[in-house]
Parts: structure tokens; sequence; C-alpha cells
């Protein structure tokens, strides 16, 4: 992996659309296992059902996906792996099981505020949206 200071970052629609796909995955994937299309929120989990069973189980899967996922080899969901994208921490390494769980819950922050968080992907300079600033990360192609 090249130092991040000399990676493409991967910017908003790239990103929105690997969110989609993962979300639509996990969807698929709670359906089959009985849980219900009860989610939302494209793989996070729907913020206003924390307190629902269904809702719990949609956050720990959104959980261990994106976590497991992004801190394994990969370093990428499986949308992102469809288009060419990674998580890496700031020095364009591969983010720990920790860092990855910190950007997890960090997109709930993201959210909460109108989706301003997840926008800010679109205008910042490294392409971070406030979760990848909060977690210190960094979504790149390659």
């Amino acid at each position: 992996m090249p130092h991040a200071s000399s990676a493409t970052y991967a910017g908003f629609w790239l990103r929105a659309v690997a969110s989609i796909i993962d979300g639509i995955l996990i969807q698929v994937a709670l359906w089959i296992l009985g849980a219900g299309a009860s989610m939302g929120g494209f793989g996070m989990g729907a913020p206003g059902m924390m307190g629902s069973t269904r809702g719990g189980v949609g956050i720990l899967a959104g959980l261990l996906y994106y976590v497991l996922m992004e801190s394994s080899e990969k370093q990428a969901t499986l949308g992102k792996m469809a288009l060419g994208i990674k998580v890496t921490d700031l020095d364009g390494k591969r983010v720990t099981i920790g860092r990855a769980a910190g950007r997890y819950f960090a997109k709930y922050v993201s959210a909460i505020i109108l989706g301003i968080g997840f926008l800010m992907a679109a205008f910042t300079q490294k392409k971070q949206a406030l979760h990848d600033m909060i977690a210190g990360t960094l979504v790149v192609r390659g």
C-alpha cells in the first residue's frame, strides 16, 4: 500500500454506492436468517430502533459485518471490494478491530446530525466523512 499521502481518496458517490450494496447484502442476510428487514440505514442499523430486539439484531449484524470486514486483510466490505476501495488508517495501514469498531459507532454521529457527517466526504480534502475524522481513517482506491 502506498503511503496515505500518495493515495487516491474515494469520493462521496463511490462510498455511497458501496454503502448501498452493503446495506442490501445485510438486509438480505437478515431476511434469510428470519430477522426481517428491520434494520434500515444502509446497513448501519436504525438509530431509532436501538431499544427493539429486531433493531438490536440489525445493529449487531452491521457491527460484525463492518468491523470484521474492514479490519480484515481485504480492508473492505463486499460493497467496497466491488468498487475497488478500502479503509485504512491515516498512515495507509490496515485498521485494527478497535479502530474499525470506533468508525462503525462514529457513523451514528454522522447520521444523527441529519447525515451531514456523511456529506462531509464530498467536501473535505482527503474525502473524509465525520466518522473517518473521529476514527482516524481514510477510504482509498486500490
